[in-house]
């Protein structure tokens, strides 16, 4: 068990405990921590709070226990992965589309998570028994370059880059539609869809800050191909922003039309670059993943009909 203190100083007002723990411990995820409040884990001033919207103020004592890492349960599966880079400290692998990055309650098997821990020995346990070595994530149907970490110190070093936005990440998508501008720049927050939970959206109340830039690469006749980069990181930032601009992703299920002209499993997203100073070396990386080829295709489709 681990017990960390903190005396809250020149902190904004209306921050909300859960969030305030979230931004001192960065390799926690905010839902564990609200977890962790919920089970009186956490003590505002030598008193257990499990109210995750109680608010901080300047010089509250907080206190939180931080349990001993679960064993994981999550079973090892010799599932084929492109490891496009590892050491003794991280690695860095292209994920197919279709394949979920981690568990998750009722689908436990033919994840990323299976796969890592059938070919690695060793991952980072920050994250628990679900998330072993898990940084970051993209989306199920997004293909491309993802860190997985295998310690701790190594985990640490990536996600304290991933909250200063520092990382060099940068995809490309097909997008509806034909964008005039050449570049652009979107910056609006994103938050849960109050219509529809299982979606996001652009909110102004609750909605965390996030920045997406955008160049053109190459113009069709009712398409657009861009890549975009990422300055923060938000559940479906790049999808959510575009179709915030009336440019949706081709072949997005969730924020894209509901007739599509091409038969895809998911939306047109890779994650193609992705560049990072190595948490041991202190050393810059940089890796590229080429476009699946059913991006290729579809590519290839759209050329020969100009």
């Amino acid at each position: 068990m681990d017990i960390q203190k903190f005396i809250v100083d020149e902190i904004d007002e209306d921050t909300r405990l859960d969030l305030y723990l979230s931004n001192q411990l960065i390799e926690m995820s905010r839902s564990y921590i609200q977890k962790l409040i919920e089970k009186g884990k956490v003590k505002i001033n030598g008193h257990a709070s499990k109210i995750k919207k109680y608010k901080v103020v300047e010089n509250d004592q907080v206190e939180i226990e931080i349990p001993e890492p679960e064993l994981l349960t999550i079973e090892p599966e010799n599932i084929p992965i492109e490891i496009v880079y590892d050491d003794d400290d991280l690695l860095v692998v292209n994920k197919p589309q279709g394949m979920v990055v981690h568990p998750a309650p009722g689908n436990y098997h033919g994840t990323l998570v299976n796969a890592l821990m059938y070919h690695c020995k060793n991952l980072s346990s920050i994250n628990g028994v679900i998330r072993p070595g898990i940084v970051h994530r993209i989306d199920k149907d997004t293909s491309g370059l993802l860190m997985v970490a295998k310690n701790d110190q190594a985990h640490k070093g990536l996600a304290e880059q991933l909250k200063e936005h520092s990382i060099n990440r940068r995809y490309i998508a097909l997008v509806h539609g034909n964008i005039k501008e050449e570049k652009g720049t979107i910056c609006a927050p994103i938050g849960r869809n109050p219509v529809d939970r299982l979606k996001m959206a652009v909110v102004d109340r609750n909605g965390k800050d996030a920045t997406t830039h955008f160049t053109v690469l190459k113009r069709f006749k009712e398409y657009t191909l861009i890549e975009a980069k990422l300055e923060t990181g938000r559940t479906h930032q790049i999808r959510v922003h575009m179709t915030y601009i009336k440019h949706p992703l081709v072949g997005d299920p969730i924020y894209g039309p509901k007739k599509q002209k091409f038969r895809l499993d998911g939306q047109l997203l890779h994650a193609k670059v992705i560049g990072f100073v190595h948490p041991i070396r202190d050393e810059y990386m940089e890796f590229q993943a080429d476009l699946p080829d059913y991006f290729k295709n579809i590519i290839k489709i759209l050329d020969d009909k100009k």
